[in-house]
């Protein structure tokens, strides 16, 4: 059974033993890393504050991928951010992207106060373009930090 349980002092330690394959390193930072940036959140001129919510993605009991999502109901352009999606090497190819992906847009889609979700990413990484592309997700042209920024307007 696939679920998604919160980060706990109970599972971190597990899901910081995930790692993508050596040649997709660059497309994500390491969940521990990402586990302490959700302690803070993070401050963006023009932008406001983004709180963090980090999670463990697991397959009957085994951990096989992690997600974090923000917010900042303050940002006109969009409240939501997908900030990690990562599907451990050895559990790739399961269709847990997409299942991470379907998680989170839910999240989103059930909080009212989301209309615009955001999420960006490598422009030489295909296979997150093509997954949030069938998800929904437009291209708006622009590149952020190196990576592309595609939206999804919920409402």
């Amino acid at each position: 059974m696939l679920e998604i349980r919160p980060v706990t002092k109970d599972n971190w330690k597990e899901l910081v033993a995930l790692k993508v394959r050596d040649d997709q390193k660059h497309f994500v930072a390491s969940n521990l890393y990402s586990i302490a940036e959700s302690q803070f959140g993070e401050t963006i001129p023009g932008e406001g504050h983004w709180d963090m919510f980090p999670y463990g993605m697991y397959d009957e009991g085994t951990p096989v991928g992690f997600l974090m999502l923000s917010y900042n109901y303050e940002f006109a352009r969009f409240q939501g951010f997908i900030l990690r999606l990562m599907v451990d090497d050895a559990h790739q190819g399961k269709g847990y992207g997409k299942f991470g992906m379907n998680w989170m847009l839910e999240k989103y889609r059930a909080d009212e106060r989301v209309q615009v979700v955001g999420i960006s990413y490598e422009p030489n990484n295909e296979v997150a373009r093509t997954l949030y592309a069938s998800l929904g997700f437009q291209e708006t042209g622009e590149i952020v930090d190196g990576e592309v920024l595609a939206l999804l307007n919920l409402r």
